[in-house]
């Protein structure tokens, strides 16, 4: 859980500017696009890259700093460049904050 509330999630995640965070020992990317929140795995699957370094393009994908490989924020599915999907974790925003299913 991140915040307290919806609107504490807000002030912590800048529209459009993707965060690292850390959830326990995992290392995790947080992004707030309007009203949408997305969390996802923090490195590049193609050469590791840090995507905190990366941007939202305007398909709700988030584009990687190093080569430009694009990564759907819904499915983790890579849209450009030969390599893995990303991992993606889901999200739920409500008056308690922001819930993050990690998984095992």
């Amino acid at each position: 859980m991140i915040g307290k509330s919806q609107e504490e999630v807000e002030s912590l995640l800048p529209n459009r500017k993707p965060i690292l965070s850390r959830l326990g020992e995992k290392k995790i990317c947080l992004l707030r696009i309007e009203g949408q929140y997305f969390a996802f795995e923090p490195f590049c699957p193609h050469r590791g890259a840090e995507l905190s370094s990366g941007w939202p393009n305007a398909e709700k994908e988030i584009v990687c700093p190093l080569h430009n490989y694009r990564f759907d924020l819904q499915t983790g599915q890579a849209k450009m460049g030969g390599c893995d999907d990303l991992k993606v974790y889901r999200t739920e925003i409500g008056d308690e904050g922001l819930l993050i299913e990690i998984g095992p």
